[in-house]
């Protein structure tokens, strides 16, 4: 079924309730109505009559029982992301309206990515807390892929990482801060780690954790072997969190490909060696990414001049800001990552 415009839109605005954004984003999430009806504290019979009440409110089915549970239609998918958004901003005006009764600063939630993570976040964190030590930050560590839905959907203020232009949109803004090389690294106690030389061959016969295939970064190293006539390491694990990647280097005798912050950051703990091999790659910036036209809270904004400040004052980056680019096209929580060195 088709409809009008208005139809949809009076249904968007006066019909829809919050419990029925709540339930169609439990069934997305769930993709069971048992599991769905247990997380929401609700009977199961209940849970399948506000379905259908949402349902009839549409005039068209959101989800369908399948062998594999309970899963979304196109016309649900639609309606999920919107519910997602609207409770997004529902958290966040509940969120701020609390900081204020309780004299806090607010809440900031923030993507981010290993190469700005422990430097350029944690610092920017650090003196957040000194201009406002109330002020929430919930920190989700990933990559673009993982980070960008939920900044899409308002479950994230700001991120901070490699602006990667295979990724601009026209909803997004993004701010670029500085360049970044980088450098191969492994564990304290590698067979290499106090080599006064290491060539790619030896490398390439190493094993080694690296970032996901659709990564520049790890574009760019494979064509590094390619140039030295060698083909790129076979032994490979592969991911976008700092804690694995930490972890291969320490209990696997892997190699890794950091960024030189960050390399130089955990050098100086005694976590990892930085090999004496030149990595001649150019990189896409470290930045921001917003969504266009959203209204930021406080917090978020503070935070984001945080990062700026930082910036310009970090050894060797102050001097190599790249600007601010328009893409065409807000206690501390941490998720899978703790914050050192601040």
């Amino acid at each position: 079924m088709t409809f009008a415009t208005p139809s949809i839109d009076r249904v968007l605005r006066s019909n829809l309730k919050l419990k029925h954004l709540q339930l169609l984003v439990a069934l997305d999430q769930f993709r069971h109505l048992g599991r769905a009806s247990e997380f929401l504290s609700q009977t199961q019979p209940a849970v399948s009559k506000t379905l259908a009440e949402v349902e009839r409110l549409f005039g068209v089915a959101l989800f369908v029982r399948s062998t594999r549970g309970t899963e979304p239609t196109a016309y649900g998918q639609t309606v999920v992301r919107f519910a997602r958004s609207v409770l997004a901003d529902f958290d966040r005006t509940r969120d701020e309206i609390a900081a204020v009764a309780s004299g806090a600063a607010g809440r900031v939630r923030v993507g981010a990515m290993v190469v700005a993570t422990p430097v350029l976040v944690s610092r920017a964190i650090a003196q957040l807390k000194q201009q406002s030590p109330q002020t929430s930050v919930l920190v989700e560590e990933g990559d673009l892929t993982r980070l960008l839905p939920p900044l899409r959907q308002g479950e994230l203020d700001v991120f901070v990482g490699r602006l990667e232009p295979g990724y601009a949109a026209p909803d997004l803004e993004t701010e670029a801060l500085y360049t970044e090389p980088m450098c191969i690294v492994c564990g304290p106690r590698h067979p290499l780690a106090r080599r006064r030389r290491v060539d790619w061959a030896e490398l390439a016969a190493q094993p080694w954790v690296m970032p996901p295939p659709w990564a520049s970064s790890r574009i760019k190293l494979n064509q590094m072997f390619y140039k030295h006539r060698l083909n790129p390491p076979v032994d490979v694990i592969e991911s976008a969190s700092f804690l694995v990647t930490l972890t291969c280097l320490r209990e696997h005798s892997a190699m890794g490909f950091w960024a030189q912050s960050v390399a130089q950051h955990y050098r100086d703990q005694g976590l990892v060696r930085v090999l004496p091999i030149k990595v001649p790659i150019d990189l896409p910036p470290v930045g921001l990414i917003t969504v266009r036209g959203r209204l930021r809270t406080p917090a978020a904004e503070q935070f984001m001049a945080c990062l700026r400040q930082v910036n310009t004052a970090l050894p060797g980056q102050g001097s190599n800001i790249v600007g601010t680019a328009q893409a065409d096209v807000d206690h501390v929580e941490i998720s899978g990552l703790p914050l050192q060195g601040r």
